[in-house]
């Protein structure tokens, strides 16, 4: 029996709110496909299943005084924003790997909408974001994630606030380290198509008359499709494996 339906109450609705922050922009969450009410069930959902692991550490802060509980809402709401962009920078950097693939094979025909976002983007850039995608949910990477936030109670407590210094030095951690992972998936296409235009440019140097541009373009495809045919399998498997460590920092 609920002996404080009103204290009850505020607990579960500071829990929704780191909760309901991070799964606001979380990865494959977030996403324009999904619809805002599912987000809003999913997060409430999450938080009353996890309101009785915390209870002792989260009643006492929800029967705090007016002021201090609305502070606690917007810090409470900053902490789950930030564990949900941490994971999302991660996924944008396959965006940006995908888009230099995408690019240096040529493969640059007018785009169509993203699978998971209202924005433009290639085929083969929305297939790589795609497979990677459905990779990280195979490997329940949100499990990580939820996992590490119930955690965060005890890193950052109630009423402990956020560090602006704390909170950029993990951005630029994780930027950091997503950029190093992506370029090193991206480097054979770069590598190929650095190759292949030096190559193409020395060619239409010795004989300027022909059109080397409209000669080349399908070999440069061909050839990049082939080399993604090959390196798709690992690239996928290694943004995989890479998520544990970077979202963990371990």
């Amino acid at each position: 029996m609920i002996t404080d339906p009103q204290g009850t109450v505020l607990a579960l609705f500071l829990v929704f709110c780191r909760i309901g922050g991070c799964v606001m922009v979380m990865p494959g969450f977030s996403s324009a496909r999904v619809a805002p009410q599912m987000r809003v069930f999913l997060a409430a959902g999450l938080s009353i299943s996890i309101l009785p692991v915390l209870w002792d550490t989260v009643y006492p802060a929800a029967r705090t005084s007016s002021p201090l509980f609305i502070e606690l809402i917007f810090s409470e709401s900053l902490i789950g924003v930030m564990f949900g962009m941490l994971a999302r920078l991660y996924t944008v950097g396959l965006q940006f790997a995908a888009t230099i693939i995408a690019t240096m094979i040529g493969f640059s025909q007018p785009a169509g909408m993203d699978i998971f976002e209202d924005t433009m983007e290639s085929a083969l850039s929305g297939f790589i974001t795609f497979c990677g995608l459905m990779m990280l949910f195979m490997m329940d990477f949100h499990h990580i994630i939820f996992s590490a936030l119930i955690d965060s109670y005890t890193s950052m407590p109630f009423g402990g606030g956020t560090t602006m210094r704390g909170t950029l030095i993990s951005f630029t951690d994780t930027l950091e380290s997503t950029t190093f992972v992506m370029l090193r998936l991206a480097s054979p296409f770069l590598i190929f198509g650095l190759m292949f235009n030096i190559s193409i440019g020395f060619i239409n140097k010795l004989a300027p008359q022909i059109p080397v541009y409209f000669i080349s373009t399908p070999y440069l495809l061909m050839g990049g499709l082939f080399l993604f045919y090959f390196s798709v399998t690992a690239i996928i498997g290694q943004f995989a494996q890479f998520f544990p460590t970077i979202f963990l920092g371990k």
